[in-house]
């Protein structure tokens, strides 16, 4: 994997991401926030690590999952976060939270009610998705969405098999779950070491 320290451009500070978060989570109060600010920290300390912007790392952690303060959603929130950072001004935002959910560039990839939204709004998502480029940014959000529970982060085996059951399988989950895998040991190489023990998984959450 090709390290780049570059910083997205199109996303807010960490002060108004902090404020979008909070926002978002008065809104519709849930779990989600507190997985929102787990993946941050994941993705803070694995860009730390690797040569990214371990500030952008954080703001695209907080955010990826914004769009559901718009309410309970599946697929719809992906269509919430991306209208709402680009409404703002916020492009890189708005492309993490289209990208975040997608390791492999199906909508069958989605764990989810894919039926929540427009026919219309699912292509504009995924005409937008296919002409992404995925960078190191997007796959970091992608790997870390999958190593954090709300109560922090975790093992990638336990977040998938928690969304499966909340969600269950369809046609790709075993293909985005080798996804995910193989980014997991990207980012290992790419940090030179484990990533469980950088982020503080200790014997007792696996």
């Amino acid at each position: 994997m090709k390290q780049t320290a570059d910083r997205p451009k199109g996303i807010p500070s960490p002060t108004r991401a902090e404020e979008l978060l909070r926002e978002a989570a008065r809104s519709n109060p849930g779990p989600w926030e507190s997985h929102s600010r787990a993946a941050a920290f994941c993705a803070e300390t694995i860009g730390a690590q690797c040569g990214m912007d371990p500030e952008a790392c954080r703001v695209l952690g907080l955010l990826h999952d914004i769009g559901r303060g718009g309410g309970v959603y599946d697929f719809l929130h992906v269509w919430n976060g991306w209208s709402r950072m680009n409404a703002l001004g916020f492009p890189g935002a708005a492309r993490i939270c289209l990208t975040h959910s997608f390791p492999l560039k199906d909508p069958d990839c989605y764990a989810g009610n894919t039926g929540d939204c427009t026919p219309e709004q699912r292509e504009i998502l995924m005409r937008e998705l296919n002409a992404i480029s995925y960078d190191n940014y997007d796959r970091l959000i992608q790997l870390c969405d999958a190593l954090a529970l709300p109560d922090g982060p975790t093992i990638l085996e336990k977040r998938l098999v928690d969304v499966s059951l909340r969600h269950g399988f369809n046609r790709l989950t075993l293909d985005k779950w080798r996804a995910v895998r193989k980014l997991k040991e990207e980012f290992e190489e790419a940090c030179g070491e484990p990533l469980y023990p950088l982020l503080g998984v200790s014997p007792d959450r696996l």
